[in-house]
């Protein structure tokens, strides 16, 4: 079975599962999403490196190859073509398309009936000013978060229609959530790691301001994570469509929790810190199994 992993970054992510897939009997091929091109009139229009004779029996996204708008376009619609030509892909680029796109995981975890912190989404400074001055102020701010964005960069908190920056700094974009603060004080959020529909693992990120996020300082702390934590996490990798995720909760001061964000591409460095659970052969065991499942039946001779 011939794998391609797509990575452009992340090298300890990158190497742990190259390991895992070749544990598991698969040839890992690594390359770039922005390497693969389309050159029609012959027997297989996409040209994916490493693939010269046939399309790769899945591929595995670890990142997708940053760029413009247009570059992006291009190889979500790569992805797109290899579902479409029967290679299994995870994540698939629907999955991507909504849990990049910050909004469209708010409404999805939101129609499904799930509990999230209030989300308010608009293109004009007048109608985030409006949105703030009614649903925000001292002690009581929005988080303002980049509609594409992750690792806890660009953040910002929101308590006066002042604080709210030009609509060209947020691509004309404005995503603002409620902000939940926890009774004791402690800037603490919780991350699980959903593979297969089941959670696997989680932790406590623990920070020393407002941002938890590992990428930004903030520790991972070991987890007895809670049913109902795991629970909600399951439902929803499932509402937004992921085969694998990092689901970020909080608390909701009444003994439940909120999702705060499905992560599509998620990292684990600092997860596989505080859990003996090996995350990276879980994807790949995951991963492999769905495409066994996907390949059609060999015709087997009455001969055997």
């Amino acid at each position: 079975m011939r794998i391609g992993l797509a990575a452009d970054n992340g090298n300890w992510h990158k190497a742990r599962l190259k390991a895992a897939l070749e544990h598991l009997g698969a040839e890992p091929v690594l390359f770039s999403l922005a390497d693969v091109a389309i050159e029609t009139g012959g027997r297989e229009p996409l040209r994916v490196p490493g693939f010269a004779d046939a399309l790769p029996d899945g591929v595995l996204l670890r990142t997708v190859a940053g760029g413009t708008f247009e570059a992006t376009t291009l190889r979500l619609g790569v992805l797109h073509a290899l579902v479409a030509s029967g290679t299994t892909v995870w994540n698939s680029p629907t999955a991507i398309e909504r849990s990049v796109d910050k909004a469209m995981t708010s409404l999805l975890i939101d129609r499904a009936g799930l509990p999230t912190p209030g989300t308010f989404v608009c293109s004009k400074r007048a109608a985030a000013a409006e949105i703030v001055a009614r649903e925000a102020g001292p002690g009581r701010p929005l988080v303002l978060k980049p509609l594409f964005g992750s690792q806890g960069e660009g953040l910002q908190l929101i308590e006066t229609p002042d604080d709210l920056p030009d609509e060209d700094a947020v691509s004309r974009v404005y995503y603002l959530q409620r902000y939940v603060a926890r009774s004791d004080g402690l800037w603490r959020d919780y991350r699980v790691f959903v593979c297969e529909g089941r959670a696997i693992a989680g932790m406590i990120r623990e920070g020393d301001g407002w941002i938890t996020n590992v990428h930004r300082g903030g520790r991972p702390l070991p987890w007895a994570m809670p049913p109902a934590a795991a629970e909600l996490a399951e439902a929803a990798a499932a509402a937004v469509g992921v085969d694998y995720t990092g689901v970020d909760l909080v608390e909701d001061g009444q003994g439940g929790f909120l999702v705060l964000e499905v992560n599509s591409m998620p990292a684990w460095s600092g997860l596989q810190k505080v859990t003996e659970v090996d995350i990276a052969l879980a994807v790949a065991r995951g991963f492999l199994a769905a495409v066994r499942a996907a390949r059609p039946p060999r015709l087997v001779s009455a001969l055997g």
